[in-house]
């Protein structure tokens, strides 16, 4: 069996690769998992008033709606965030 040597001689250079499509993947992701949580708070704010409480489906919808809009205010992207 061979012995792996410390002699690597290999083209790979240290921060000479394009990284574009990871840091798009990235970006996409961190963006789907804000909004995605976002859109899954909104939804159980809605099902816990509406169905754990006598409040019902209007109370309900009209706080999803404020958690859905104050959420949107707080996470979207700032100018000059990048």
């Amino acid at each position: 069996m061979a012995t792996p040597s410390a002699d690597h001689n290999h083209d790979y250079q240290r921060g000479a690769m394009d990284i574009q499509e990871q840091a798009s993947t990235y970006n996409a992701f961190m963006a789907l998992t804000k909004w995605g949580s976002l859109a899954l708070v909104a939804s159980l704010v809605a099902l816990v008033v509406w169905f754990c409480t006598p409040a019902g489906f209007l109370p309900g919808f009209i706080g999803a709606v404020v958690v859905t809009v104050g959420g949107i205010v707080l996470l979207r992207e700032k100018p000059g965030a990048h």
